[in-house]
């Protein structure tokens, strides 16, 4: 069978870095493959040469036997080629019926046909089993179930290959099961797709090959069956299998965490429609995990305890004191630092520097009469450029050039240069490779041996029971338990989880007696 994509000698240059290195990749019909590497591997570079986001400065691009050359994604759409980015990029005021069909909506007697739009939108969304209405803004709806429409939309331009770029990052086990179920619908109607991801249990699931770049360079093309996950970490970290496995030891947890006393105390803290109010004490020293699963009340509960959201419920005390909590202002006056989830659009101002991201922080402590000279913001930013392995040339590069991982990483050294006694950390290793998630993790046990409070957020259990001292189990926007120490396990989290959700069974069954 000939190959429906394939790219030879792919080679890419920015200012100070060699994106990719003659890069091959080919792709058959009815074919996922799935693109691995760690961030920075040039995987991201790779797509954004297929759809025309960026020129090739060498090699050659052939779709369906014939020569390309897209100039833009508009370009690659009309080839057949279409994407679908890990940051949902939808206009959030619009319905979604409106999303799905911007630029291209049917008219009749020169004006939009809304009928036809809003019943088209229902028949793209019927596609993926999913039941919202299409008049409704993009907005009112979860970002799993956004991710899904601007999969919708990509499906509906009737593309001949599918990018997917981390399409299951937000969505909940359920949903995973309906994109999968999908996926091998479009696979046996003779779709390729290419899948990047970083859950690699997803990659065996789904996946009929496995293409690995490093350092912007081809590693090789493997059979999934052919290639133990334990080889392929290696292949895409450069390590050896021995070395791979030391990494997944079972860090050691802070023995005196729990005797010290509270930094933080929230008692009854709650807001109206987000989370119901719960209780939750925080130790410096201690690396405190916040789990269940999506919709649970994760986010809610850090924005509640960082400002960003206003609680209409409860109160928090700091060093025994009771505070106000009613901005992200007042919360870094206080010593909490936030790291979110949505790091595109709450965390990284794009158009500014590394070294300006990394700062900000800092400045914003130290008020606007208190300038930060520029020979010091030098300093801070190469410092943590240094120590959290930051892939740039230097620290003025912008920081929308960077891949997420790396990305994520300024966005910590933004904290960690404001030196705050309590991190929250939502998702950090979100969409980045094995490597970066083991820096992170091991960062946040050297924070802990410093004296500072982590507050740990992972939709990954096997992440939480790593990381943490102690876990706060939360369910349907309320905390349902505690676990300590070797209690710590995925397993008891679910039990948990499942254990409060049959006592509401219950309890439900019986109020109706």
């Amino acid at each position: 069978m000939s190959d429906l994509l394939g790219m030879r000698g792919i080679t890419k240059q920015f200012p100070g870095v060699k994106a990719l290195d003659s890069v091959d990749f080919s792709l058959r019909p009815g074919e996922v493959r799935a693109l691995m590497g760690e961030n920075g591997a040039g995987k991201s570079t790779l797509i954004k040469v297929l759809t025309g986001v960026y020129q090739r400065d060498a090699g050659d691009v052939v779709f369906e036997g014939k020569s390309i050359a897209p100039k833009s994604p508009l370009d690659a759409q009309a080839l057949g080629i279409s994407t679908v980015y890990q940051e949902v990029n939808l206009i959030p005021h619009l319905s979604v019926a409106e999303n799905l069909f911007l630029g291209r909506q049917p008219t009749r007697f020169g004006r939009v046909n809304w009928r036809e739009v809003n019943q088209r939108a229902r028949d793209a969304i019927k596609r993926l089993d999913l039941d919202i209405d299409v008049t409704q803004s993009v907005s009112s709806y979860s970002i799993a179930i956004q991710q899904m429409v601007a999969i919708a939309r990509s499906l509906d331009v009737q593309a001949r290959l599918l990018i997917l770029d981390e399409p299951t990052s937000s969505l909940d086990a359920r949903e995973v099961e309906l994109l999968f179920d999908l996926i091998r619908r479009l696979r046996d109607q003779g779709l390729s797709i290419i899948f990047v991801t970083h859950f690699l249990d997803q990659v065996y699931r789904i996946s009929d090959g496995i293409t690995v770049l490093r350092n912007g360079r081809l590693v090789g093309h493997y059979p999934a069956a052919d290639l133990p996950r334990l080889e392929l970490i290696a292949r895409m970290m450069g390590k050896e299998v021995s070395e791979i496995e030391a990494m997944g030891a079972r860090v050691e947890r802070e023995a005196d965490a729990g005797s010290r006393e509270p930094f933080l105390v929230a008692k009854g803290l709650g807001r109206q429609g987000a989370m119901e109010p719960f209780d939750l004490e925080i130790r410096e020293g201690e690396a405190l995990g916040l789990a269940g699963l999506l919709g649970s009340g994760r986010t809610e509960s850090a924005r509640l305890l960082f400002g960003a959201d206003r609680a209409d419920h409860g109160t928090v005390e700091v060093d025994g004191k009771p505070v106000s909590m009613t901005s992200p202002r007042r919360a870094i006056a206080r010593g909490l630092g936030f790291c979110p989830e949505d790091r595109k659009t709450e965390a990284i101002i794009p158009n500014l520097s590394i070294r300006q991201n990394i700062i900000l922080a800092l400045q914003a402590r130290r008020g606007v009469l208190r300038y930060l000279p520029h020979a010091k913001q030098q300093e801070i930013a190469d410092r943590y450029i240094r120590a959290l392995s930051i892939a740039t040339p230097d620290a003025d590069k912008p920081i929308k050039e960077l891949s997420g991982g790396n990305q994520q990483k300024a966005i910590l050294a933004r904290w960690l240069a404001a030196e705050p006694r309590l991190l929250i950390l939502d998702e950090p290793t979100r969409g980045i490779d094995v490597g970066a998630k083991a820096e992170i993790e091991k960062l946040i046990r050297t924070l802990c041996k410093d004296g500072k409070a982590i507050l740990f957020i992972s939709s990954e259990l096997e992440e939480v029971t790593r990381a943490a001292d102690r876990v706060a189990v939360l369910r349907d926007r309320s905390k349902v338990g505690e676990l300590r120490g070797d209690a710590i396990t995925e397993s008891a989290i679910l039990r948990t989880i499942a254990e409060s959700a049959e006592g509401d069974t219950k309890g439900a069954t019986d109020g109706r007696g």
